[in-house]
């Protein structure tokens, strides 16, 4: 079992790595500047990675949120991954080890192989 996030982020870079599959480490938080001001970068709630899974001639696009032990996403994070699934009919996981996201990444393809057999859009 992966102890610490960001461990969990490691292996999972390098998995989608291996495998060849486009993505990208998506960081979000807030600093206070030397100044005494603040900055915020990314949107609050989003996925720690995202990932473009290409099946045949169709693209899905994933978000992963990482959780490690018994660590929940938060409700602006649940919030955006509804709306990534609604609105940009993304799939978004939440990935606690990598055998979750090896079965994040079959589901995607068995739903992609559905659509192409279909010949219709999800």
């Amino acid at each position: 079992m992966i102890s610490k996030e960001s461990m969990l982020l490691k292996s999972c870079l390098e998995l989608l790595s291996w495998k060849k599959i486009f993505h990208y480490r998506n960081n979000s938080g807030a600093f206070k500047t030397d100044r005494g001001g603040f900055y915020r970068f990314g949107e609050s709630g989003s996925p720690d990675i995202i990932a473009i899974l290409r099946i045949g001639g169709l693209s899905a696009i994933l978000g992963l949120e990482l959780k490690v032990n018994k660590n929940k996403a938060t409700p602006n994070q649940t919030n955006w991954g509804k709306r990534f699934e609604s609105e940009a009919n993304g799939f978004w996981f939440i990935i606690r080890n990598l055998e979750d996201l090896e079965k994040s990444l079959k589901y995607v393809h068995t739903e992609a192989m559905q659509i192409m057999q279909k010949g219709i859009l999800r």
